[in-house]
């Protein structure tokens, strides 16, 4: 077994005793997380491997390290984002529980970039990720470390997009688990997720009432999806821009009103990319919105909004709120970005709720044993996570809730697996 050191960087270590507190409680809410783990202790499916993540380092994430720790890894966690630390868990992670993390609340470029390094020099057996910042790093700067890697897993759909693109260009150098595309990950941490967080984040950050205002939905996929379905539900008229013909369809048919973003941009009040891409609010459309127009980013990376086009056409700025950047435009109109285009579920919120990271990290756990007992045979390309798996997740999380359903039969079984059964 890997003999264990802890080390870290992180903003306050006395702060570790409200971190434990935080994690305790977001383990009320992860009962799926809580089985897997209890298993792992027992099991040790993970003894000996190395494990580097980066991920946005919440009370979630860290049920997430403790299993792994639990299941016999040696864990080194780091930041997916500059603005989605939680302090007093960092401080725990590595006061209390004994997992190198490197993570502080609003560090810079370069202690986050500093901080990947510091993750990967523990040279990793497995990778985690979340935007997949670990493995370009790894592809690039760092193939040094490419030696010892076995395979990873990757939490996002911005990041499955990346690698889909290394993978495609005959670069990915080992194999990865797309953990964003399990069922039990994108149907309800994107959907329900994101859409309360983010509808959190910027309620947080604003007080605004959402009732009667025009929000500009910019992405109609799960994520879209989700924060449309709540902003709706809050009273507010929705208004969503798509690059998608099919998924602009649907939201036509989900009762939300379709436009371009140049259209929207000049009736709108309240603007959230969710789109994975970038620029999705572009300089054409800071130059038209309306004077108190707020903008806000619920995608993984801050170039989904063109801040620097915002910065270039704004005379002055100044803080209105915390998280929240007046924009004085030289026009007169006053335009507000929130949490500095970072995701505003975490920059101005505390991200997903537990009970539906749960699911989502209980296929990480999952997909970590998957890959420890089968990386060696696999070839270097995207995988979806296996279909009993996903299925495992979502049995353990109705178990929890107390909900039984139905099962086949052997000859309902045989009934579908038949082509000679007609009417």
């Amino acid at each position: 077994m890997t003999s264990r050191t802890t080390t870290g960087d992180v903003a306050d270590l006395s702060l570790a005793g409200d971190g434990v507190r935080r994690i305790t409680w977001a383990a009320r809410e992860m009962p799926v997380v809580t089985q897997i783990r209890e298993r792992f202790a027992r099991e040790k499916p993970l003894n000996g491997l190395r494990i580097a993540a980066c991920l946005h380092v919440t009370s979630e994430t860290a049920n997430l390290a403790l299993t792994l720790r639990d299941g016999g890894a040696e864990v080194a966690l780091c930041a997916s984002n500059p603005l989605s630390t939680q302090d007093d868990v960092a401080a725990a992670l590595v006061a209390e529980y004994g997992i190198s993390t490197f993570a502080i609340r609003g560090e810079d470029t370069d202690t986050y970039y500093n901080h990947m390094t510091a993750a990967l020099e523990t040279k990793p057996n497995l990778t985690m990720d979340d935007g997949a910042d670990l493995v370009a790093m790894l592809h690039s700067s760092r193939t040094d470390l490419l030696t010892d890697v076995l395979a990873g897993a990757e939490e996002t759909t911005t990041g499955v997009i990346r690698l889909k693109s290394l993978a495609e260009a005959g670069e990915l150098r080992y194999p990865i688990i797309a953990v964003n595309d399990a069922d039990t990950k994108h149907f309800f941490d994107n959907r329900y997720g994101t859409g309360q967080s983010t509808l959190d984040g910027i309620t947080r950050a604003t007080n605004i009432l959402w009732a009667g205002k025009k929000v500009v939905v910019a992405g109609y996929g799960w994520c879209g999806k989700g924060f449309a379905l709540r902003a709706k539900g809050m009273g507010a008229h929705t208004i969503v821009t798509e690059v998608n013909p099919i998924r602009a369809l649907e939201a036509v048919m989900d009762g939300h009103q379709v436009m371009s973003m140049n259209e929207a941009a000049e009736v709108g009040e309240v603007f959230v990319t969710l789109t994975g891409g970038m620029s999705a609010i572009g300089r054409r459309h800071v130059e038209a919105m309306k004077d108190g127009a707020i903008i806000a980013n619920s995608g993984h990376f801050n170039v989904e909004i063109d801040i620097d086009a915002l910065e270039e056409l704004a005379d002055g700025k100044q803080e209105a709120r915390p998280n929240v950047d007046e924009y004085m435009m030289g026009d007169g109109r006053r335009l507000y970005l929130l949490g500095e285009g970072r995701l505003v579920n975490l920059a101005a919120a505390e991200g997903h709720p537990s009970a539906v990271m749960d699911m989502s990290f209980a296929n990480q756990a999952l997909c970590s044993e998957y890959l420890a007992q089968t990386a060696h045979s696999m070839e270097p390309q995207v995988y979806q996570v296996p279909r009993d798996i996903d299925e495992e997740v979502g049995r353990l999380k109705l178990l929890s809730m107390g909900i039984t359903i139905d099962e086949l039969d052997a000859e309902q079984s045989k009934y579908l697996a038949s082509w000679h059964v007609g009417t």
